[in-house]
């Protein structure tokens, strides 16, 4: 598509940089107003977000690196360059997910409200996230003849040129919107216990991404015939996710009988 934003002289802005800063801002800006809302202590949530998000990008190019190394072997520094495409999601949910531990015990903020409260951040950012990676080319998917198969042709694309392919990147935006849509909704209207949008958003993610990873057709790690590395992580957080529902919602019951 259009992976290169506009050239100013020697500086070139890259169209999926400005996108994953677009998504941090509307992140941060979204969980500072909910914890606002929650009663929380907005200045270390401010903090909390902040580190949270840097850690989650580290964290998801780290996991993408290693799954793609031939790539980076000949030209190390290519690792630092986030802006021309290359990120793993589960790879920042583990880095964000052990920068949060460490950060609310620092700082002594209530784990679950807070992580109820990031949950909906994170949904939209990966959303907004993704439209970055359909601009770049990266996490391409399979040819397809469909009507709404797309064509990269812009040489600077990360995606194979001149062939139809499924739009997964598109795919993936949309199930994190339609995730951010469903958490939102329950955190505003119908939350029935601390730390159910959270559990939720464990629940509903890995779904979405394991049906999308099915129409990639990028280069993966596969095992078990069919199934890649990506699916086999989506598999043990959903399960993680449904374990976690029910073991926070039989503990807020009986904390209500007590």
């Amino acid at each position: 598509m259009h992976p290169i934003l506009f050239k100013i002289g020697p500086l070139t802005i890259y169209t999926y940089g400005l996108m994953i800063a677009v998504a941090f801002l509307a992140a941060i800006i979204l969980a500072y107003y909910e914890a606002g809302r929650e009663g929380m202590e907005t200045a270390r949530f401010a903090d909390l977000g902040f580190f949270v998000i840097i850690s989650g990008i580290i964290g998801a190019r780290a996991l993408y690196v290693l799954t793609n190394p031939s790539d980076y072997i000949k030209n190390p520094l290519k690792i630092i360059m986030i802006w021309e495409g290359g990120l793993i999601f589960y790879g920042g949910i583990l880095a964000a997910m052990a920068t949060s531990i460490f950060l609310l015990k620092k700082y002594r903020l209530p784990f679950w409200q807070t992580m109820d409260v990031l949950a909906p951040s994170l949904a939209i950012a990966q959303a907004i996230g993704r439209i970055g990676c359909f601009m770049a080319g990266c996490c391409y998917g399979r040819v397809c003849n469909l009507p709404w198969a797309v064509t990269f042709n812009n040489p600077n694309t990360l995606a194979p040129m001149s062939i139809q392919l499924h739009p997964t990147q598109l795919y993936h935006a949309f199930a994190n919107l339609t995730v951010f849509m469903i958490l939102f909704y329950i955190l505003r209207k119908n939350r029935r216990f601390t730390g159910q949008i959270f559990c939720l958003y464990l629940c509903l993610y890995p779904i979405g991404r394991f049906l999308v990873e099915f129409f990639r057709g990028d280069s993966y790690i596969y095992f078990l015939g069919a199934l890649n590395f990506t699916q086999g992580i989506s598999i043990i957080i959903f399960l993680s996710g449904i374990y976690l529902y029910f073991y926070r919602n039989t503990s807020s019951k009986s904390q209500l009988n007590e």
